[in-house]
C-alpha cells in the first residue's frame, strides 16, 4: 500500500476534526451542471474541490469560489489516482462527469462512441466512487450524489448508447445504496430531463446550430436548476436519504414527448 492509497482515509477516521470545513468533490466541473453545483456548494459553506480535463476552466472556477481545482480524467486510472492522492478529506462526492456522443441507431452504432460513453458515465463513476469510499465513510456523514439522467429510466430512438450507459451507471449507484446500509454514507441519484448545457453540443460533434435546435421552441432546465436541487440534498440531516430525484422542465413529459414532439 502506497502513502497515496485511498485506504489511508479510513486510518485517519479517529483523528477527524469535526470542526474542520466540510469538503465536497465535484467531477466534470468545467461547465454546466458541475460548475453550477460547485458554486452552490461553495455558497453553502463547503470547500469545493473541482476536477475536469479542461484545467484552465477549473482553475478559474476554483479561484472564483475559493475552492481547489485539479486536473481529472475519469476515464484514466492514473489521473483518478493522482486526483485522489491530493485529497485529505471528503464529505460529499458529486459524480457529474459524463456525456453522450452521437444519435445513431443500434444498427448504425459507432463502437468508439459507445466505448467513450461507457468509460465516462459508468466506469468513471465507478473509479471515483470506489477510490473515495474510505474517505466518505471516515467522514462520519458522507454523501454520494450521482447525476444520471431521465435516460437512466427510459429510452428513445437514437439514444441506445447513452441510455444503456446511464442505466448501467444508475445500477452501480443503486446497488451501492444497499451495500452501504449501516455505514454513515447517504446516496442520492439525480435524474434530470432536458437541461440546456454543452451536452447537446458535445453529442452533436460541436454543431452549435443543431445543438440550439434541440431546445428551440421550449423552455428547458438550466444547470442552476439541477445544482440547487443538489444543494438541497447536501443540506439534509444525516438520517434523511433522498434516494432518487427526477426533475424535468414543464415542457417535457418523458424522453420521447415534449412540447415540440407531443405524440
Amino acid at each position: 500500500m502506497t502513502p497515496t492509497s485511498p485506504e489511508r482515509f479510513a486510518a485517519r477516521s479517529a483523528d477527524a476534526n469535526s470542526s474542520q470545513r466540510r469538503v465536497a468533490v465535484v467531477t466534470g466541473a468545467s461547465s454546466g451542471i458541475g460548475a453550477a453545483t460547485a458554486r452552490v456548494l461553495a455558497a453553502a459553506g463547503y470547500h469545493v474541490v473541482v476536477g475536469a480535463r479542461r484545467v484552465d476552466r477549473i482553475e478559474a472556477l476554483a479561484a472564483e469560489i475559493g475552492g481547489t481545482g485539479y486536473p481529472l480524467d475519469v476515464t484514466d486510472d492514473a489521473s483518478v489516482a493522482a486526483f485522489v492522492a491530493r485529497l485529505d478529506r471528503v464529505d460529499v462526492l458529486v459524480n457529474n462527469a459524463g456525456g453522450a456522443r452521437g444519435v445513431s441507431s443500434v444498427a448504425d452504432a459507432d463502437l468508439d462512441d459507445w466505448r467513450w460513453m461507457w468509460e465516462t458515465n459508468v466506469l468513471g463513476t465507478l473509479r471515483l466512487t470506489k477510490a473515495l469510499l474510505p474517505a466518505l465513510i471516515a467522514s462520519g456523514d458522507g454523501l454520494i450524489v450521482t447525476v444520471t439522467s431521465l435516460a437512466a429510466l427510459q429510452f428513445y430512438d437514437g439514444g441506445s448508447g447513452y441510455t444503456s450507459a446511464k442505466h448501467a451507471q444508475a445500477m452501480v449507484h443503486r446497488t451501492l445504496r444497499g451495500e452501504l446500509l449501516g455505514k454513515p454514507v447517504r446516496l442520492t441519484e439525480i435524474a434530470p430531463g432536458m437541461v440546456e448545457t454543452e451536452f447537446s453540443l458535445v453529442r452533436l460533434g460541436g454543431d452549435q446550430e443543431k445543438a440550439d435546435a434541440v431546445y428551440a421552441g421550449m423552455t428547458p432546465l438550466v444547470a442552476q436548476d439541477v445544482a440547487e436541487v443538489i444543494g438541497f440534498v447536501a443540506s439534509r440531516p444525516p438520517h434523511v436519504n433522498l434516494d432518487q430525484i427526477v426533475l424535468k422542465p414543464r415542457d417535457q413529459a418523458d424522453t420521447r414527448r415534449n412540447v415540440k414532439n407531443n405524440k
